[in-house]
């Protein structure tokens, strides 16, 4: 069955990017002069994704503006002549379905996803993409997922390998075995291990191709000590029923919901623009 959906949970309050985020939604920070999530929006759609949900929190509006047409903005830019820019924003509103659900109360990843579940089919696989991770490759990210879900017909979780000091900012996959593939055999998981108990280097990195048979699984999980539904929890129950497979996906992957990784974006992003490279470098340089 062709993968048509995709659940992009963006509910968070965006607590490391205080005070930025105390009236502005963290998916909303711009890389350059885009906002984040509008990049994981296009990673979707340029992998054949036609309906996507977003899930956002009560006080979100500004996703869904961002989103929705702007006939005032646009007839301003049409006066002004600007012509290139009035066609870029009309692009947005008609870039895919674009549906927002919200999750009234900030639950966790696990909880975000299940807003979601009147949407999806009883047998129909869905993405799942994390608004805090952007990849850069000329195959996107997810696509690279569908395809692997397409052969095996397993659930599909993205991996990177990771440094042995940031092992414990993840969720970490247990191998069933080794192997010099891409594709891994998934045992189970362990979320955001002490190094000395990790299974593995390989961390669960914000791409996931699912079933339904989720749902029921994230229903029955108990909430952590920040009354937090986590995805992980379920998906450890998932792999006692289902074959998993990880994919070590192919891209420079990075992590905008950290302050490093936000302005390595920035700086990597503005550097691959040819009206931004040549003065950036030289502002660089001076430093």
């Amino acid at each position: 069955m062709k993968i048509r959906k995709a659940i992009i949970p963006v509910a968070g309050l965006g607590t490391r990017f205080l005070p930025a985020t105390k009236a502005q939604p963290k998916a909303m920070l711009p890389i350059v002069d885009k906002p984040a999530i509008q990049y994981v929006v296009e990673e979707a759609i340029a992998s054949g994704i036609e309906e996507i949900f977003i899930i956002i929190n009560p006080s979100d509006s500004s996703i869904q503006n961002h989103f929705n047409r702007s006939y005032i903005l646009e007839e301003i830019l049409e006066r002004r002549k600007k012509f290139e820019l009035r066609d870029e924003l009309k692009k947005l509103s008609e870039m895919a379905k674009i549906q927002f659900i919200i999750q009234k109360r900030p639950k966790g990843l696990g909880d975000a996803i299940l807003c979601a579940r009147p949407f999806i089919e009883d047998d129909e696989p869905f993405a799942v993409l994390l608004g805090d991770d952007i990849v850069k490759n000329k195959i996107p990210c997810l696509l690279q997922l569908i395809r692997i879900y397409t052969i095996h017909q397993s659930p599909v979780i993205g991996v990177s390998h990771v440094q042995d000091s940031d092992v414990s900012k993840y969720g970490i996959i247990h191998p069933r075995n080794i192997t010099n593939s891409r594709i891994i055999p998934i045992k189970t998981l362990v979320e955001k291990p002490a190094l000395h108990l990790a299974p593995s280097r390989y961390a669960v990195i914000g791409r996931y191709i699912l079933s339904p048979l989720i749902f029921p699984l994230i229903e029955k999980i108990f909430p952590d000590q920040n009354q937090e539904i986590q995805l992980t929890d379920a998906l450890i129950q998932l792999s006692k029923i289902r074959n998993m497979l990880a994919y070590v996906f192919r891209g420079k992957r990075y992590d905008v919901g950290d302050k490093l990784g936000f302005l390595e974006a920035n700086i990597d992003f503005a550097l691959r623009r040819e009206d931004l490279n040549k003065p950036l470098t030289n502002m660089l340089r001076k430093k």
